[in-house]
């Protein structure tokens, strides 16, 4: 186990924002996680993953915990589903890369999101039509109100879009493992625009080419710091639509997607691009130019106040233009 005070916090977010924690705790089983005298631990205490969807707005008063659990254990039945535990401290890309090379179905469109397990089933992730949510069965957590294990079903966990019940939980379950469903028979998931064309013969044949989509369009983590796309998609009222695609230029298209109730989703890149804010600066931190749902450290000294100030400005400018609210999906601590 990993125990340090006044820890720097600058490698374990992807905007590489500059700050610290009172204590940081690394623990590398299900074992050293309960062994923790989570009462002698400088507070808030505040568990994180790979730190692909933060934003640190100063230093941490308290104590950040991590999970280097990490294993994969198949549980091989010779069936067509593939029951699959993962331990919460695995990088995700590296699961989707191991069971596409097994040929397991069900994963492959979530290629290349950062992050690892336990944050991927909290946040429930989604690319390309598919969300974690549709490949969990069950996930096992640590109760740190009850100082217990518990699991809960898929059902159980509340899952919506970039949501879960561990989000409005307040921290108080720590995931260590998530069951995954795959599946040895074929099962392509390429209604989802963009992905016409691609070859549907294999997961790995899938994975290659959302890997190549992605690459055109966002950052490399190693080059440029950034949190990924920073605003959820807003879902707005058919009346609120209309308002949208009457402020639209002429002529404009507006992409959207109709769920279920009658309710639409709007793209909110198509938004912030059309509000002007693609390559916009804010001191150090800048509108990604290729992506205008990505938010970069474009020159690597990028403060949370250049960061947030740019958040605001994008909020209040599609608002007025508008007439819509966007959330960012980013957590700020």
């Amino acid at each position: 186990m990993l125990k340090e005070y006044n820890f720097d916090l600058s490698s374990r977010n992807t905007f590489r924002m500059k700050a610290r924690c009172a204590c940081f705790v690394e623990y590398g089983s299900v074992d050293e996680l309960y062994s923790i005298d989570f009462d002698s631990l400088p507070k808030p205490v505040k568990h994180i993953g790979g730190g692909s969807n933060l934003l640190f707005t100063g230093d941490f008063p308290g104590t950040i915990l991590h999970s280097a659990i990490k294993y994969v254990k198949y549980v091989d039945l010779g069936l067509d589903e593939v029951p699959v535990v993962v331990g919460s401290g695995v990088v995700w890309d590296d699961l989707v890369a191991e069971l596409c090379g097994h040929g397991l179905w069900g994963a492959e469109n979530l290629s290349l999101i950062p992050g690892e397990v336990g944050a991927a089933a909290v946040q429930n992730i989604g690319a390309y039509g598919v969300e974690i949510k549709d490949l969990i069965s069950g996930v096992s957590c640590f109760d740190l109100q009850e100082k217990k294990p518990c699991k809960f079903s898929v059902g159980e966990c509340a899952y919506g879009y970039r949501e879960s019940m561990f989000k409005e939980s307040g921290g108080r379950y720590i995931i260590t493992s998530v069951l995954l469903r795959v599946s040895r028979v074929p099962r392509p998931r390429l209604e989802y625009k963009g992905l016409a064309g691609v070859d549907p013969s294999s997961p790995g044949a899938i994975r290659d080419a959302i890997i190549a989509i992605r690459r055109t369009k966002l950052p490399d983590p190693e080059e440029t710091g950034s949190a990924g796309s920073f605003f959820k998609n807003p879902v707005i009222t058919a009346a609120d639509f209309v308002r949208v695609c009457d402020a639209a230029a002429p002529g404009s298209i507006v992409p959207h997607y109709v769920l279920d109730g009658g309710m639409i989703k709007v793209p909110a890149a198509w938004l912030i691009d059309q509000c002007g804010f693609k390559g916009e600066k804010e001191g150090g931190a800048a509108v990604y130019e290729k992506q205008p749902l990505v938010i970069v450290n474009a020159t690597g000294s990028a403060t949370p106040g250049d960061v947030l100030e740019l958040e605001r400005r994008i909020i209040a400018t599609v608002h007025e233009k508008f007439g819509v609210e966007l959330h960012p999906e980013v957590e700020h601590i």
